[in-house]
């Protein structure tokens, strides 16, 4: 596999953890069936994808991106779906987030 397919599978699997974090805040501590069920099937998904992406791209590097796209989407998802609070200073550190995502994936070739 090339290093394209693993930040292809790195980005899917920080894509489907924003949605796992959706689906467990709506299954409610596990009380929703329907949603536990597919906040289990998302989980090994993006375990899956974020697994087949280690085989390729240094860990460090992969690790720091996967739990940025996590951290920021989610919290852009947060204050799309569930009204969370939006700020600019919240919106500046997602920012941040993101440059930093940016700059490892070009410092990584």
């Amino acid at each position: 596999m090339s290093a394209s397919w693993g930040w292809i599978y790195l980005v899917a699997s920080g894509v489907i953890d924003v949605t796992w974090a959706l689906t467990m805040k709506k299954a409610q501590g596990f009380a929703n069936p329907v949603w536990t069920a597919a906040s289990l099937v998302l989980l090994a998904a993006f375990v899956y994808l974020l697994t087949k992406a280690l085989q390729v791209l240094p860990v460090g590097t992969a690790y720091a991106v996967w739990t940025g796209i996590g951290a920021a989407g989610t919290v852009l998802a947060g204050i799309f779906f569930f009204a969370e609070p939006v700020s600019a200073n919240r919106l500046m550190w997602i920012a941040v987030i993101v440059i930093g995502i940016a700059g490892l994936n070009l410092s990584s070739t």
